[in-house]
């Protein structure tokens, strides 16, 4: 599993869960409840509800199932983290189809695990996204190296190179470093910055190529194929 966390927290994470199976969402609630540091603030059986209850409770992550009634988890998640200062999503789902995972981690989606991932695995992928980092289960990041191979490859690199022309010689540096997976402090150790520089990086290159979380960068920096 890719998963690194920058932050601690001075209080529990407050959590959503949104799946259609009232059963999932008990087990994850007993799951998620057990831990000190984590407060199941909200559920939802559909994506719309899921909406409405990212702006009434303020979750700070939401697990999210895709397949769901009325709206589904992608397009749930798309429109939630539109929203100014979003909570951040994991996608957790028994589906990993290559269209099912691109599109979750394109509408800014920070994590996307299947359901048999193991209960310690879920729990440090709930602490690392909350902490700004990301997290995908083996299986995804493998279907990202074949995203890159596939034979669409060409014009995704042409479109990701302008993208990332727009930035500065810095900010590429960084670029580059948040798609081989490095936290703020390791970028910041490799290219000689403190944590706070690397985020203030961070936050104005998502800013110039229109895009809400690092790992939206780094399928950015894939697509590119630049030698990193």
């Amino acid at each position: 599993m890719v998963a690194v966390a920058d932050l601690t927290r001075d209080r529990p994470i407050r959590l959503a869960i949104v799946d259609d199976d009232p059963l999932v969402r008990a087990g994850l609630r007993i799951l998620l409840g057990g831990s000190p540091d984590l407060e199941v603030v909200a559920e939802a059986a559909d994506g719309a509800a899921a909406v409405s209850l990212a702006d009434a409770h303020w979750p700070d992550v939401i697990l999210m199932d895709i397949r769901m009634p009325r709206l589904d988890g992608l397009i749930a998640t798309r429109r939630i983290r539109c929203r100014p200062s979003p909570p951040q999503v994991i996608v957790l789902t028994t589906f990993d189809a290559d269209e099912y995972v691109l599109e979750a981690l394109r509408g800014g989606a920070s994590g996307f695990l299947l359901k048999d991932t193991p209960p310690h695995d879920i729990i440090a992928a709930v602490r690392t996204v909350a902490a700004g980092a990301a997290t995908l289960s083996p299986t995804v990041v493998r279907r990202l190296i074949d995203h890159v191979a596939d034979p669409l490859a060409g014009p995704r690199r042409a479109r990701a190179r302008s993208h990332l022309a727009a930035l500065t010689d810095r900010e590429r540096e960084v670029a580059l470093a948040l798609g081989r997976g490095l936290s703020n402090a390791e970028i910041g150790a490799e290219l000689g910055m403190s944590v706070p520089t690397v985020k203030g990086h961070v936050s104005r290159l998502l800013t110039k190529l229109g895009l809400n979380n690092r790992v939206q960068v780094a399928l950015l920096v894939h697509d590119a194929e630049l030698p990193r």
